[in-house]
């Protein structure tokens, strides 16, 4: 099946968002389509297109975009990554879906991987047209959904180690506030990197961020620190008011995410399928369990997203 590729921009708080619409071609009837949501400081050339291009392939129109701040998205400072702010790209994402001559405006589904599935789940459950959601690795809640302990272990640094990089981060993120507050360049931190200076810090994920600076021209190894004092917070209750079936893809060893904490959110909502894959946070990106999360996520869509 043929796919064809199409640039696209939208409004959303005052800069323009860059978007690309992966669709089959010369499709014989309006279509549903899957708007993505990426993960933190990601870039739509950064693992969306993996899995739009399989979806494309199933018959589906799926949108990928970049958020403000972000990749081919305007918006200054760059490199800003704010959870009010992405929320607001991506209900304007799903606006332009909807406007889309082509598509089925009714069966307009949500995807969201890490950070971008906590987004998912908040439009998710104030937009009731919304015909499906997949989360993938939601980080629904930075602190009571994080795995601190498991990541002090898997980087084997001791807790008062833990506690100084914290206080350098979180004193990084103050002194970035500030500059913001006057008009001044971020102080950034990198997205991998060294103790204290950067958002992860395990060395065994160092290929894997090699590799998204090698592929992604857009992604840039640096988020401004005020991040941190605006983490994203899971309000109880969100899950039961999706009304749209609900897929959920989980990491068996994921020390980013809970597995844990999603399933118990997940357990409240009204259609949820879980599944959990043998494989750490970033491996449902990669080789045979990304294979095998894309075929399950295509299924799903597939029998939700039927005329």
């Amino acid at each position: 099946m043929t796919i064809e590729r199409t640039p696209l921009t939208f409004q959303s708080g005052g800069a323009v968002c860059a978007a690309t619409l992966f669709a089959p071609a010369a499709p014989r009837a309006r279509m549903p389509c899957v708007v993505m949501a990426n993960g933190f400081s990601g870039t739509m050339d950064w693992i969306l297109p993996w899995f739009a291009e399989r979806f494309a392939t199933a018959g589906l129109a799926v949108l990928t975009f970049d958020y403000r701040h972000l990749g081919q998205s305007g918006g200054e400072p760059r490199q800003i990554v704010d959870v009010q702010e992405q929320r607001a790209d991506l209900r304007a994402a799903v606006a332009l879906a909807r406007s889309r001559q082509g598509i089925d405006p009714e069966r307009v589904a949500l995807w969201g991987t890490s950070l971008g599935g906590s987004h998912v789940v908040e439009i998710a459950a104030e937009d009731p047209r919304i015909a499906a959601v997949i989360l993938n690795m939601p980080a629904l809640d930075a602190l009571a959904g994080a795995r601190a302990k498991a990541r002090r272990e898997r980087a084997r640094v001791s807790r008062a180690t833990m506690a100084w990089v914290t206080a350098r981060l979180l004193a990084a993120a103050v002194r970035d506030a500030a500059r913001g507050a006057l008009g001044r360049p971020p102080r950034y931190l990198a997205v991998h990197g060294a103790p204290g200076e950067a958002f992860f810090t395990d060395p065994g994920l160092a290929p894997r961020f090699e590799r998204v600076a090698a592929e992604s021209a857009t992604w840039q190894n640096r988020v401004a620190a005020r991040f941190l004092l605006r983490l994203p917070r899971y309000r109880e209750g969100t899950m039961e008011r999706i009304a749209a079936p609900i897929l959920v893809c989980l990491a068996e060893h994921d020390v980013e995410v809970s597995a844990e904490f999603v399933k118990a959110k997940a357990a409240k909502a009204r259609r949820a399928d879980v599944r959990v894959y043998p494989a750490g946070h970033f491996d449902l990106y990669h080789g045979d369990t990304f294979e095998q999360a894309v075929a399950d996520q295509s299924e799903f869509l597939r029998a939700h997203l039927a005329p």
